[in-house]
């Protein structure tokens, strides 16, 4: 994909689900809150690691769907995120809703029992995605969180 494609940034969510794949090169950054005394002093509340994610677009299955997404740490079985025309999501047995905001990024809301996970991700440019994950827990207090950085891997052109 090149920087004057005119697909990017991606207005639609199927435009957004084909600009996603790609294998990816990412820098995550995860942090926990402290719950008191026994959490500990210093940087145990945040972790960073590298790690590499294969996506692939799934074609619409029926009229209702948009399309979806294979995603997954290469080496590792993928997780199938489904996307209906009318905002809903499913990824395995979760079931959730997502939205196409008008600055471009994509939000998923997935239910976790009384709680939920929503994350965001948006294209800085066609092969830079940023991504943020927020989980609440049940009672409204904030489980964990994550930033990631992910650069697409593309091969150099045959000489």
């Amino acid at each position: 994909m090149s920087e004057s494609s005119p697909d990017f940034p991606p207005t639609s969510i199927a435009a957004f689900l084909r600009c996603c794949a790609g294998e990816w090169m990412g820098l995550r950054s995860r942090f926990a809150p402290s719950d008191g005394p026994e959490a500990g002093e210093g940087d145990e509340w945040h972790t960073s690691e590298r790690g590499e994610l294969l996506v692939a677009f799934l074609e619409p299955a029926d009229a209702g769907s948009v399309g979806g997404l294979s995603v997954g740490p290469k080496g590792e079985p993928p997780r199938r995120l489904l996307f209906s025309a009318d905002g809903e999501l499913q990824a395995g047995d979760q079931r959730g809703r997502w939205q196409l905001w008008p600055d471009g990024s994509l939000e998923l809301v997935l239910s976790q029992g009384e709680g939920e996970l929503r994350e965001r991700i948006w294209f800085n440019k066609p092969n830079l995605r940023l991504r943020s994950t927020l989980e609440q827990r049940a009672d409204g207090s904030l489980g964990r969180a994550s930033f990631s950085s992910e650069i697409r891997r593309v091969s150099r052109p045959a000489a």
